[in-house]
């Protein structure tokens, strides 16, 4: 599986016994035919780690800027492996997949003047009316914001991983289980409540648990601003969120841990995350 640059470097300068394993320079050659690739990545942004000194066949997780500024986490085998025109275009990227390859929009006749309606191959077009907001959810109960109850429209867990990380949990801590919701002040989705993947009402801490899904669509372009926004709405009613962040994603807030799998160690290093938000005093009290 791939690591993060900093760790593959380091794992490398142990493997060779030197501080430098792989010279400036040693791979300019192999990716002399990218000059896209070699645009958009930064060694500031990987470790100071120049790309020559990177094997393009290295399993890897590069950090990179597409031309517009987005920031996104490749291999070298995934990049040399695009089209040359998607590199060219950021056609990968997920804020600008739309701007690469943009919607079709069919013509529309032309009108006689500026100041006749607009037409259609039918005849003329009615003014568009104002799209009317959907109601908001009637389900969720009146309650103070940032109270967590257990909501009827909140979504089942669709991961086996996030359920095998609420029972190493709750295994591991005394906490209320069953609470699925927070009360929010602002609307999310029609709806003035929050289902994050795990309520802990005692420590006023949302986990989330985030991967790419299986087609990697999952948690990226306007998936992550949601995300973003959902983290807002709870700190808003004094919630904190930490994310376990897995694969390529990047971590969206202070207290987000990017690991590679779930296991013992993942969860020493989550139960350590709430120790920084809360404190060891309150959390070490609900330690079974």
């Amino acid at each position: 599986m791939a690591e993060r640059v900093e760790s593959w470097w380091a794992r490398r300068q142990w493997s060779k016994g030197v501080d430098v394993p792989y010279a400036i320079g040693a791979y300019r050659e192999a990716w002399a035919a990218f000059p896209a690739l070699i645009r958009q990545y930064h060694p500031d942004l990987n470790g100071g780690i120049a790309l020559s000194q990177v094997p393009p066949a290295a399993d890897v997780l590069l950090l990179w800027q597409c031309d517009s500024g987005h920031r996104f986490a490749a291999t070298p085998t995934e990049q040399r492996l695009r089209p040359g025109r998607e590199r060219r275009r950021s056609a990968w990227c997920p804020e600008c997949s739309e701007l690469a390859s943009p919607t079709r929009v069919p013509a529309l006749p032309m009108r006689e003047s500026v100041d006749a309606p607009p037409v259609s191959a039918t005849g003329v077009l009615r003014p568009r009316r104002p799209k009317k907001s959907p109601p908001l959810c009637d389900k969720t109960p009146d309650l103070p914001p940032g109270a967590a109850f257990v909501s009827s429209c909140a979504p089942r867990p669709a991961s086996a991983v996030e359920d095998r990380l609420r029972a190493d949990l709750f295994a591991r801590l005394a906490l209320v289980e069953g609470l699925n919701a927070v009360r929010v002040t602002r609307p999310f989705f029609q709806h003035r409540e929050i289902w994050p993947d795990l309520v802990l009402s005692e420590l006023r801490i949302a986990v989330e648990y985030d991967s790419i899904g299986r087609h990697g669509l999952e948690h990226v372009g306007r998936r992550e601003q949601a995300d973003r926004r959902k983290d807002r709405a709870l700190r808003a009613v004094g919630w904190e969120v930490v994310r376990v962040r897995t694969g390529k994603l990047e971590p969206l807030g202070p207290h987000d841990l990017q690991l590679a799998t779930w296991n013992r160690a993942a969860l020493d290093r989550l139960i350590e995350a709430f120790r920084g938000i809360r404190g060891p005093l309150l959390v070490d009290a609900y330690s079974r």
